[in-house]
């Protein structure tokens, strides 16, 4: 399925709804990744289970301990990321089913920007992420100032936006040189952006602090 992510220029990334959002219920995050037709290509999937990982979703939101498995057409997984916990500089880690790491997203301190790097497995920065205030929903992935990749939240209506987190994500990989990895890091990342951002956080919703200064 990674090989398939080099020759690919659009994503969708589209959150699939759960019924308890309606009652401001935090639900398993699940998502369908589709390509520019609407055809479903991969899947991924929240593995916080059982009464303790609803507990966690409900009142720690995005700090919980988490994992994120991908799948194939076929429902084989390829690519797991792992999110440890952490009060400042959040960090999610992307590793292959083999064991490999692929690299890691961290999020960088910031005042009322949304700030990342995108690093390998020596932590290298490969790309970096800016979220500009005139474009809060836009968040280009550059390289010496370069724009090679961008992941945008599309506008799904006002109903969905304000009732669930039912979200979509384009996700453009612009320069044809991007490797492998770098593609399977900048698709985790539209994930790992929903889950920052976009999720109502544990407590009932809202701007946090945590979110403007970390």
């Amino acid at each position: 399925m990674l090989n398939t992510l080099q020759n690919v220029q659009k994503l969708f990334v589209k959150q699939t709804f759960e019924l308890a959002e309606i009652f401001n219920f935090e639900t398993r995050n699940k998502y369908r990744i589709c390509d520019e037709l609407g055809r479903d290509i991969a899947f991924a999937a929240e593995q916080q289970k059982g009464m303790l990982g609803f507990l966690f979703r409900q009142f720690l939101g995005h700090w919980r301990t988490f994992e994120i498995h991908f799948y194939d057409n076929n429902r084989q997984e390829f690519m797991i990321a792992r999110h440890p916990f952490r009060w400042f500089f959040q960090k999610i880690e992307l590793y292959e089913m083999n064991g490999r790491q692929i690299g890691s997203i961290e999020r960088r301190f910031s005042i009322l920007t949304k700030r990342f790097k995108v690093q390998d497995t020596l932590e290298r920065v490969l790309l970096e992420v800016a979220s500009p205030l005139w474009r809060i929903w836009t968040f280009p992935f550059t390289r010496n100032g370069r724009e090679l990749a961008r992941v945008t939240k599309k506008w799904t209506g006002i109903g969905y936006e304000m009732f669930t987190d039912k979200d979509t994500f384009l996700v453009e990989f612009d320069d044809p040189s991007l490797t492998q990895d770098e593609r399977a890091l900048i698709l985790a990342a539209a994930i790992y952006v929903d889950l920052l951002f976009f999720e109502r956080k544990g407590g009932g919703g809202g701007i946090d602090v945590g979110d403007l200064l970390d």
